[in-house]
């Protein structure tokens, strides 16, 4: 059994948490608006965690993830992650999303049509989408329905949060459910 260890950290969008093994980072949990819901929330997909001081290369994903939630570009497709035993399609469609970079969008469509599948699936690009364990470091905010509409989002925020967090690398999209509430950045 992996053990898990995690931070949870503040930044200019909210408290984000972060988890690790041996390997490399496990979860990203994008924010909410106390430290306490980060923490319940990575809880649910990491039981097993425990917290901890993070050691220097998770405390350098750290130190992005905050730049990044000032508005400065980040790439963290550098940064080494551990996702388990994954569906060899998901884990396609990770890499994939992964080489999506700041201010750029694709859609599931173009992922799964890149990937070497049919437009049917697109519907299973959302699901790996949805399913994401390190939302942001696997940019899946980046990739949107057709047509370019936003689409879902699972992390808090929904939909909201995924179209300031374009917003915050220059991508305007269409409105999002006024229904939504969003973190506060």
């Amino acid at each position: 059994m992996t053990t898990h260890q995690y931070y949870i950290f503040d930044t200019p969008a909210g408290f984000c948490g972060i988890a690790w093994n041996d390997i490399g980072i496990t979860r990203f949990q994008l924010p909410s608006r106390t430290a306490e819901a980060t923490e319940r929330n990575l809880l649910r997909r990491i039981p097993d965690g425990t917290p901890a001081n993070p050691p220097a290369e998770i405390a350098a994903a750290v130190a992005e993830v905050k730049r990044y939630f000032s508005g400065e570009e980040i790439d963290f497709s550098s940064l080494t992650l551990d996702l388990g035993e994954q569906d060899p399609f998901f884990t396609a469609v990770y890499a994939a999303a992964r080489r999506v970079g700041w201010g750029d969008t694709t859609t599931y469509g173009a992922l799964a049509k890149q990937l070497g599948a049919g437009p049917e699936a697109a519907r299973d690009v959302g699901v790996a989408m949805a399913k994401n364990p390190v939302a942001l470091i696997i940019p899946c905010h980046r990739v949107l329905a057709a047509g370019g509409k936003i689409g879902g989002f699972s992390a808090p925020g929904g939909s909201t949060a995924k179209m300031r967090m374009l917003e915050l690398e220059g991508v305007q999209v269409g409105p999002a459910p006024a229904a939504q509430q969003s973190f506060g950045f």
